[in-house]
C-alpha cells in the first residue's frame, strides 16, 4: 500500500498539546496505526504528552530541533529517529533556523 503524501492535504494544528504556535501535518490514519507527515517551524513546538496506550516512532527528515523525553532533553537533527515508548512522555520543539521535518508512527497497541 502506497501512502502518497505528495499528495495529501496538509492541516494546520494550532497550539498541539498545549505547544507552541502550530504543526503542519499530512496525516493518515486506520484502526491499526497513525502515519504523519509534519513540519515545525521555526519557534513551534508539541507540547509535552504521555503516550499511555502507544508508542511513537519519529524521524528526522530535515533540520535540527530539541526532543524532551521524560526528564531528559535530546539535540536531534536530519537522519536521526526519536522514540517514546507506550508509558513515556516526550515533547518536540524547534529551536533552529529552518523548518523541522519530519515522519511519525504512532502504532495502536
Amino acid at each position: 500500500m502506497i501512502i502518497d503524501f505528495k499528495n495529501t492535504e496538509e492541516s494546520v494544528i494550532n497550539n498541539f498539546y498545549d505547544g507552541e504556535g502550530f504543526i503542519a501535518a499530512k496525516m493518515y490514519n486506520d484502526d491499526k496505526n497513525r502515519i504523519l507527515y509534519g513540519r515545525l517551524e521555526p519557534g513551534c513546538s508539541i507540547g509535552m504528552h504521555r503516550h499511555e496506550d502507544n508508542s511513537e516512532i519519529i524521524y528526522f527528515l530535515k533540520g535540527k530541533g530539541t526532543a524532551l523525553f521524560d526528564d531528559d532533553k535530546e539535540e536531534v537533527s536530519e537522519g536521526m529517529c526519536h522514540y517514546c515508548p507506550k508509558g513515556h512522555s516526550h515533547s518536540l520543539i524547534n529551536d533552529g533556523k529552518e523548518d523541522l521535518i519530519f515522519f511519525a508512527v504512532v502504532p495502536r497497541q
